[in-house]
Order: structure tokens, then C-alpha cells, then sequence
């Protein structure tokens, strides 16, 4: 049988040709050939296996908030977790999909009176995202709060379960950008609080960022990694970059640290005022400024 008869059979449900700028915050790239939207876990993997087989290149995709896909598409099949997304609760416990949304998470963890969520409460992602890339904010991350996690071994076609010791998190990263692991579903470990106190840190957390981040404009998170001992927004500010663009592309008037799309952006002009910002960045200050973004291509 063809991919499409086994999708078929398996009962997964798949588009052709899915222009990616419709899937991304940042509202950029070109069709994908296929994108397939598996029920759970078991189909997951079996779409993993059926593409393997194929030798047909794929995508794992969480909310693709820090994502950027090539304007000419991607030759290949991205695969959404947004159906993967069950949340349960079991004492001071959360186990998650890893298709979770973060804030929905952060409101499961908050209407059970547990603490150690807050932080995440506003990012745009999910919770295999955030795990995949140690997400963090405010003074915490994944890596605090992960108990276990489950994945499959695309490689040795196997499911196997990870300890927080094993994850390897480090900032923004984690063993799993660096093998064939795929995230399935975490368990995190909070702590008993208060309610009033709990809500009264996520408010505080998302008026923050609404202050501080153009969230009304397209785009895909902080683009830098911090640099030790330096913020990147203000050495960027610094250099009078702020409105600095190319084509459809421009870094943000309310934080240097974003670049926004404002209406017409191609991946092209992301990466052009990515690398110009680095190149100033550079020359003035001797920091090598490495990307958040992930950028793909076929």
C-alpha cells in the first residue's frame, strides 16, 4: 500500500500540500507535502514507523512557536502533537501529552493548588516543546519540575522512559535535540501552594510579557539565546537596531530581542536580519549570538 492507503487504514488524518505559514506564530513557510495530525501515542509512533519505512523525511511539531520554515516548503511529512494533549491530575502531579498546551498546564497545576508552573504560564508552546528545548522563564525551567519522560526511539522502534537525570537539560537544551528521540508525555512533579498566591505570580508573569513583548505582532519568541553575563535585546538596542528590517521582517520597537513579522515576511528576510544582527552584534561587542529559532528546510 501507498503512505496515503496505510493513513487511510490507520484511520490518521493527513493534508497534502499544507502551506506551513498557517501552522507557525510566525505565520512563515511554504507547503508541506504532507501534514498528519495523529490521536494518540499509538499513532504517532505508527506514522513514524510508515515514514521510516518510506524513507520519507519528517518534522515533529509542537505548537511551532519557535519555528521557521523554508519559503519553499518542506519536501516531507510534519507531524502536529496537538491531538496528543491529555492532562491528568494525581496528587502533587501533573501527567501530561506532550501536545499540552504550557498555559493549559499551567491552569491544570494552578486549579489544583500546585506550584512550580507559574513561570511557563504564557509561553507559547507545548509541553514537548518545552522539554525538548528546556524552556524557562522568570528564574525557573522544565528542568525543575520534570519527573520522568516517555518517548520512542524512532531508531530502535521502542518505547522508553527517561529519568530527569537522564534528560541531560542544560539551557535551552536537552538530550532530545540531539537523537532520535520523540517526545510522548512527561510526568512533573509541583509542590502543594496557595491558590491566591499561585494566580497572583501568573498574572504578574503575563502582564509582563504583555508589556514587555510584541505580542500583537507574528513571530517566534526570543531570538537569541541569552549570552553569559549579557542580555542580547539591550546589546541590540544598544546598536539602534530597533526597526531595523528586511523586507517583511523587522526587529521589534518594543523589544529588540524579537523580531516581528509585519505582514509580509519570508524566512529569507528572517534569516538575512538574523545574521546582520550577529554580524553587528559581533563587531561591537565580540559575542557570538546564537539563534532560538529553529529554521527548517528539506
Amino acid at each position: 500500500m501507498s503512505l496515503i492507503e496505510e493513513m487511510h487504514s490507520h484511520q490518521i488524518q493527513f493534508c497534502l500540500d499544507e502551506p506551513m505559514r498557517k501552522h507557525t506564530s510566525f505565520r512563515i513557510g511554504g507547503p508541506a507535502d504532507y501534514f498528519i495530525s495523529p490521536a494518540d501515542e499509538e499513532a504517532l509512533m505508527t506514522i513514524i514507523s510508515l515514514l521510516r519505512q518510506e524513507k520519507i523525511p519528517y518534522f515533529i511539531a509542537g505548537n511551532l512557536s519557535n519555528v521557521v520554515f523554508d519559503d519553499a516548503g518542506y519536501r516531507g511529512a510534519v507531524i502536529s502533537t496537538e491531538r496528543l494533549n491529555h492532562i491528568t491530575h494525581i496528587d502533587c502531579t501533573l501527567h501530561c501529552g506532550c501536545g499540552v498546551n504550557l498555559s493549559v498546564a499551567a491552569n491544570t497545576a494552578y486549579k489544583h493548588a500546585l506550584t512550580g508552573l507559574e513561570f511557563a504560564y504564557g509561553i507559547p508552546g507545548t509541553i514537548g516543546g518545552g522539554i525538548y528545548m528546556n524552556a524557562g522563564a522568570y528564574g525557573s525551567e522544565m528542568a525543575n519540575i520534570v519527573d520522568q519522560v516517555c518517548c520512542f526511539d524512532s531508531a530502535e522502534n521502542k518505547v522508553k522512559t527517561f529519568l530527569q537525570k537522564d534528560c541531560q537539560f542544560g539551557y535551552r537544551s536537552s538530550i532530545f535535540q540531539h537523537s532520535e528521540l520523540i517526545l510522548l508525555s512527561t510526568i512533573l512533579t509541583l509542590q502543594e501552594g496557595e491558590k491566591k498566591a499561585i494566580k497572583e505570580k501568573m498574572d504578574t508573569h503575563m502582564s509582563a510579557r504583555k508589556s514587555k513583548q510584541p505580542l500583537s505582532w507574528p513571530n517566534a519568541g526570543s531570538v537569541f539565546k541569552r549570552p553569559q553575563g549579557h542580555f542580547a535585546g539591550a546589546m541590540i538596542e544598544e546598536l539602534g537596531l530597533k526597526g531595523a528590517s528586511v523586507g517583511g521582517a523587522a526587529v521589534s520597537e518594543k523589544h529588540a530581542g524579537f523580531i516581528i513579522n509585519t505582514g509580509n515576511a519570508t524566512c529569507s528576510d528572517v534569516k538575512e536580519l538574523v545574521a546582520m544582527i550577529q554580524e553587528k552584534v559581533y563587531s561591537a561587542y565580540g559575542i557570538s549570538l546564537e539563534c532560538e529559532i529553529q529554521f527548517v528546510a528539506s
